[in-house]
């Protein structure tokens, strides 16, 4: 079952991803403790080799050894960070982009449930069989790409038997024969339904049969891209070389990591820890990034965080029955909301959640912008009245608040008015010059 975390996380507290450290399920250390200890075992035989196994000789060959790996267990040698981070990134996309291609019934049957029309039997069971076509299409390409789906419908014969299928439909499935999987059969029966239910004028009209073939084609384009998802991996020689450069630097750190003895002088070798810590780190940072990107490059499996495939087909075909038959012109009757005599009214708060009906509504990061008197200057081309700062004495600092300014302007309103009554200039032209509103 998926693992979600989501309200753990819903606000930012003390300590909230620490608390998130102690889970198991879904958790790295359940994807990486195996290799961990495999680790751990190596590092301790290669260090109780030398210390306790070894002569002299033998021990001055095993620092030189260990010296030599020690010059490639960096990051620049074996570019582990560069090739782990580009990889999981590009898994990480392909595992969002599966998700978002899974093919979701809702769009369909609401177009369904709206253009295939009959309270009748007939017309219940041309939207239900719609539906089950629909339906029957998502669970033959998910039992070929998904191992949970599969297990659940191993032979068509458990596929008929849950209802997806009648015997008839897998005879006609059975008896065409094609090289390729064969999803996309029932998508072609619903369209063939879809064109009778429109000459026996359970479709109305072109338009909704159009509507019907346009939500189809997206359906089961879902559907294809889920088949190709399954088909085009990523590159396997991409794949192995992530595998290899992580596998090669841990294997030079088990050698090269080695503490050595702190009276020879080796160079950073002062110190004799017998536990080396932060190779450990290193091995749990970069083996568990290899391990997610191991998990979430296949989300059709069997892991703690792979999809429900099998609740999600559960899901479905249960809401889009409901969807085409319980629903179908279902309407409570129709009646006036509860605030139909107020035209301006607000929505009650609960006791928790008072506080943010006092917080003023966003209209813009710009809307409450101080302006200084100088910016409320107007120019335009040829002979103008420009508004002066000078008409705006008396405002505290010089500056206004953004905001129309009505108030603001009326006085040199009426003494430019005042002016060109006297010089008989044009009126309506003076007056598309001086209004000024700042917002």
């Amino acid at each position: 079952m998926t693992v979600s975390y989501t309200l753990e996380v819903a606000n930012v507290r003390f300590g909230g991803f620490s608390k998130l450290l102690f889970r198991w399920k879904g958790s790295i250390y359940k994807l990486l403790y195996k290799e961990f200890l495999l680790f751990c075992m190596v590092y301790v035989f290669f260090s109780a080799l030398y210390r306790l196994m070894l002569t002299p000789k033998q021990q001055d060959v095993f620092e030189h050894i260990a010296l030599y790996c020690d010059q490639f267990t960096n990051t620049n040698f074996i570019p582990v960070l560069f090739v782990l981070g580009f990889y999981v990134t590009l898994a990480f996309n392909r595992w969002w982009g599966q998700y978002t291609s899974f093919p979701l019934p809702d769009n369909l049957m609401m177009v369904v449930s709206g253009n295939v029309h009959g309270v009748d039997e007939r017309g219940r069971l041309l939207r239900r069989t719609l539906m089950r076509y629909a339906n029957l299409s998502s669970v033959l390409i998910l039992r070929s790409i998904s191992t949970r789906v599969h297990k659940r419908f191993p032979t068509l014969e458990h596929v008929v038997e849950a209802g997806f299928m009648t015997s008839h439909e897998l005879k006609m499935f059975e008896m065409l024969h094609s090289d390729f999987n064969k999803y996309w059969m029932p998508l072609t029966w619903f369209a063939n339904l879809a064109s009778r239910a429109r000459e026996e004028a359970r479709v109305r009209d072109d338009i909704a049969l159009r509507l019907l073939m346009d939500e189809l084609n997206n359906y089961r384009a879902k559907c294809s891209l889920l088949f190709h998802y399954d088909w085009i991996s990523i590159p396997l020689v991409y794949t192995q070389v992530v595998t290899l450069a992580v596998y090669s630097f841990f294997a030079l750190c088990v050698i090269g990591r080695q503490f050595l003895n702190p009276a020879k002088g080796y160079k950073d070798h002062k110190l004799d820890l017998y536990v080396p810590f932060v190779t450990l780190l290193q091995f749990f940072f970069y083996a568990g990034w290899l391990k997610v990107g191991e998990l979430i490059i296949n989300p059709f499996g069997e892991d703690d965080d792979d999809f429900e495939t099998n609740k999600l087909i559960d899901r479905n075909i249960q809401v889009s029955m409901l969807a085409v038959d319980d629903m179908y012109q279902n309407l409570a009757p129709l009646e006036k909301d509860k605030h139909w005599a107020q035209r301006h009214f607000s929505i009650p708060y609960t006791v928790s959640t008072a506080a943010d009906r006092l917080r003023p509504a966003f209209k813009g990061s710009a809307f409450d912008m101080r302006v200084s008197l100088e910016d409320l200057e107007q120019e335009q081309p040829g002979d103008g009245f420009p508004l002066r700062a000078s008409s705006l004495e008396g405002h505290k600092d010089g500056l206004l608040r953004g905001c129309s300014l009505p108030s603001l302007t009326d006085e040199s309103t009426r003494h430019v008015m005042r002016d060109v009554n006297e010089d008989g200039v044009n009126l309506k032209e003076q007056e598309k010059m001086i209004t000024v509103d700042v917002y």
